[in-house]
C-alpha cells in the first residue's frame, strides 16, 4: 500500500515537471515560486499532523474513494491537453473553443501537486525532529524550487521536440490513473465475485470478440485489394 503511494506520488511529480515543460521561462519560475510558497508556509498545519492520522487516512475506504475521484478527474484533464494538443498540432483552423480550451489546460498546473507536497513536507519534519520547523519548511522549499526550475529545463533537454514529450506526458497520466485505481480502493470491489461460470455470457462475449476480429480483418483485407483492382483497370487501354 505505501510502495503505490509513493509511486503515485512520484508520478504526479513526473507529470507536473513535464507539464512545465511547456511553459517559458517566467512562467516555470512562477509556479516553482508558488510551489515552494505553498512548502514554507504549511509548516503550521504540517507540525500538527501524526503517522497515527495518516495511517488512519490511508486506511479509511471513504477517503481513499474520494481520492481516487479527484486523481481522476486530474488525469482526464491532463490527457484532454494532450488530445487538444495533437488536435493544434495536426489540424489548420480551428475554433475559437478548442483554442481556449487548450490554453486553459496548458495553463492548469494540478492540484496533486500541493498533496505531494504537504505529505513531503510532513515526511521531512518526522525525518528530522531536533531541528526548527521554519529551517526543515524552508529548506524543503528552496530544494522544491530547484527540483521543478531544474526538472523542466532538463526535460526540455533531454526531450527536445514537443511531440516525445507530449507522448511521454500521456503515457504517465494514464499510468497515475491505472496505479491510483489500484493504490485507493484498497482491497474492495463493486460486485462480489462468484464461483460458476455462466457459459452462455461467456459464450455471448466470445461471439463478439470474434465477430469484430473479423469485421476488422475483412475491412483491411477488402481496402487493399479494391485497391490493386483499380489499378488494374486503370492499366487497361
Amino acid at each position: 500500500m505505501y510502495s503505490l503511494v509513493i509511486i503515485l506520488m512520484v508520478l504526479v511529480c513526473i507529470n507536473f515537471i513535464l507539464k512545465q515543460s511547456w511553459h517559458k521561462w517566467w512562467s516555470v519560475l512562477a509556479h516553482a515560486a508558488a510551489a515552494a510558497l505553498f512548502t514554507g508556509l504549511m509548516w503550521p498545519a504540517a507540525v500538527r499532523q501524526s503517522r497515527s492520522q495518516i495511517d488512519a487516512w490511508l486506511s479509511d475506504p471513504g477517503l481513499m474513494l474520494d481520492t481516487s475521484v479527484v486523481i481522476t478527474i486530474e488525469v482526464i484533464l491532463q490527457i484532454s491537453f494532450c488530445l487538444l494538443s495533437v488536435n493544434l498540432m495536426n489540424s489548420g483552423k480551428l475554433k475559437p473553443s478548442v483554442i481556449w480550451s487548450y490554453r486553459i489546460l496548458r495553463w492548469f498546473p494540478g492540484i496533486l501537486i500541493f498533496g505531494v507536497l504537504f505529505s513531503f513536507l510532513v515526511c521531512l519534519i518526522f525525518a528530522f525532529p531536533g531541528m526548527p520547523f521554519t529551517l526543515v519548511a524552508w529548506s524543503a522549499a528552496a530544494v522544491v524550487f530547484a527540483v521543478i526550475a531544474g526538472g523542466a529545463w532538463l526535460m526540455r533537454l533531454l526531450f527536445p521536440d514537443k511531440e516525445s514529450r507530449l507522448e511521454m506526458f500521456f503515457l504517465t497520466n494514464a499510468l497515475t490513473g491505472i496505479v491510483a485505481v489500484i493504490a485507493t480502493v484498497n482491497g474492495q470491489t463493486a460486485v462480489s465475485g462468484v464461483s460458476e461460470v455462466d457459459w452462455r455470457s461467456l459464450a455471448g462475449v466470445l461471439g463478439l470478440v470474434a465477430a469484430g476480429v473479423l469485421a476488422g480483418s475483412s475491412v483491411r483485407t477488402a481496402r487493399p485489394f479494391r485497391r490493386f483492382l483499380k489499378n488494374i483497370n486503370n492499366l487497361k487501354p
